[in-house]
C-alpha cells in the first residue's frame, strides 16, 4: 500500500477575512478526498521554525467557514532575512519539514508570504501558495480573498459617514488601507459615491482637489466625500497619516469645514463575506488537488474568471497595481470623480 501523504498549513502576514475558510478548504479536501494527514503550524513561519503545530481532523476543521481571523495565528517572521539566514533558520525549517515527514506545505498569505514561499521552494520544500490580502495587490491573480469583505465594510462605513457629512455640510476625508495599491480605495470610493478618490498609483495635485471641492460647494452640494488610500505619497509620512495630511492641506487652502476618519484595522476584522468564503474555499480545495497531483512551487489564482495557478517564482517580488487603463478608474472619471488631477 502507498503511504499517506502528509501536508502542513500555515497563515502568515496580516490577518484577513477568509483565512479560516481557506484552512478548512485545504484541510477537508486533503482529509476527506485524498486521504492525507494534515497539520497546521501556529503563528506563521514562526511555527515552522519552532516546530509548533497541531493536528487537524474533520471535527477540528468544522465551524471555520464563517470565522474571521485565523485559528492558526499569524506573524510577520521572515525566515530569509539576513539576520535569520545568519542563524541558519532556513536549514532549521528544512530539518523540521523532513523530520515531520511532510510532503508539502500550503502557505496562505500576501506578497511577503508568497515571496517566502518561493524561497522555501527554491530551498527544497514542496510548497503551494494561496493569496490573501484585503489590498488585492498580489501579482498573478485577479482577486485575493479578503478584498470583497473589506470593500463591503469600507463602503458601509463611508455610507454612514456620508449622512453625517450631509447633515453638517462638511467635507469628510476618509482613509482606508492600501500601502502601495489603491484597489480598496478605488472600489469602496466608487461604491459609496466618493467625490474625490486618491490612490498611490496616480499622482495628485492638491490644488486640483481643493478646486473640485470648492466648486461642488459653490454649486450647492451640501457635502463631499474624499477617499484616501493610506499609502498615498505625502511629505511627512512618519509624522501624520495620508488622510490627516490631506485634511490639513484642504483646511489650509479653503474655507470648507472638514472632518477626518481613519477606518484602519476595522477593515481586516470580522466574518468574511459570502464571496470571500467561496473564493477561499475554492483556493483551498485547489491547493489540495495540486498537491495530490505533485504540482509544487505554484500559487493558486484566478485569471479571467477561471481558477488556475502560477509559478511562485513569477509572483515573488511583484505587485498588482491599479493601471491608468483600469476600467473602473475610467468609468469613475466619466461619472465626474476627481482622482487628484484637473480634467484634461
Amino acid at each position: 500500500m502507498e503511504s499517506r501523504m502528509k501536508i502542513g498549513i500555515l497563515s502568515a502576514g496580516g490577518d484577513c477575512p477568509g483565512i479560516n475558510a481557506a484552512i478548512r478548504g485545504v484541510g477537508k479536501t486533503a482529509l476527506l478526498n485524498y486521504g492525507m494527514d494534515v497539520i497546521g503550524f501556529n503563528n506563521g513561519f514562526e511555527g515552522l521554525i519552532e516546530n509548533d503545530y497541531r493536528t487537524f481532523d474533520d471535527n477540528s476543521l468544522s465551524g471555520l467557514l464563517t470565522l474571521g481571523g485565523t485559528v492558526l495565528g499569524t506573524s510577520r517572521v521572515k525566515p530569509f532575512k539576513p539576520k535569520n539566514t545568519e542563524q541558519d533558520i532556513p536549514n532549521i525549517i528544512l530539518d523540521n519539514y523532513k523530520k515531520l515527514g511532510l510532503d508539502a506545505i500550503v502557505c496562505i498569505g500576501g506578497n511577503g508570504t508568497q515571496r517566502t514561499a518561493s524561497q522555501l521552494s527554491d530551498y527544497g520544500l514542496n510548497v503551494v501558495g494561496i493569496p490573501k490580502t484585503i489590498d488585492n495587490d498580489v501579482w498573478g491573480t485577479d482577486v485575493t480573498f479578503g478584498f470583497d469583505t473589506a470593500v463591503g465594510i469600507a463602503t458601509e462605513a463611508i455610507d454612514r459617514l456620508h449622512t453625517t457629512a450631509s447633515s453638517h455640510r462638511r467635507v469628510m476625508v476618509i482613509e482606508v488601507m492600501g500601502h502601495t495599491a489603491g484597489w480598496l480605495a478605488l472600489h469602496a470610493g466608487i461604491a459609496s459615491g466618493g467625490d474625490v478618490i486618491l490612490i498611490p498609483e496616480i499622482e495628485y495635485d492638491i490644488e486640483a482637489v481643493c478646486e473640485r471641492l470648492v466648486e461642488r460647494s459653490g454649486h450647492g452640494k451640501q457635502c463631499s466625500i474624499v477617499v484616501v488610500a493610506e499609502g498615498l505619497p505625502h511629505p511627512h509620512p512618519n509624522k501624520r497619516s495620508a488622510g490627516a495630511y490631506i485634511t490639513r492641506k484642504i483646511k489650509k487652502m479653503t474655507d470648507l469645514e472638514l472632518r477626518e476618519a481613519n477606518l484602519g484595522y476595522i477593515l481586516r476584522g470580522g466574518a468574511p463575506s459570502a464571496a470571500d468564503r467561496i473564493l477561499a474555499t475554492r483556493y483551498g480545495t485547489m491547493a489540495a488537488r495540486l498537491i495530490s497531483e505533485g504540482q509544487f512551487g505554484v500559487m493558486v489564482s484566478t485569471q479571467n474568471g477561471q481558477q488556475t495557478h502560477v509559478a511562485l517564482s513569477d509572483v515573488a517580488g511583484k505587485l498588482r497595481l491599479v493601471t491608468p487603463d483600469n476600467k473602473l478608474l475610467l468609468e469613475g472619471r466619466m461619472l465626474g470623480v476627481c482622482f487628484g488631477k484637473k480634467p484634461e
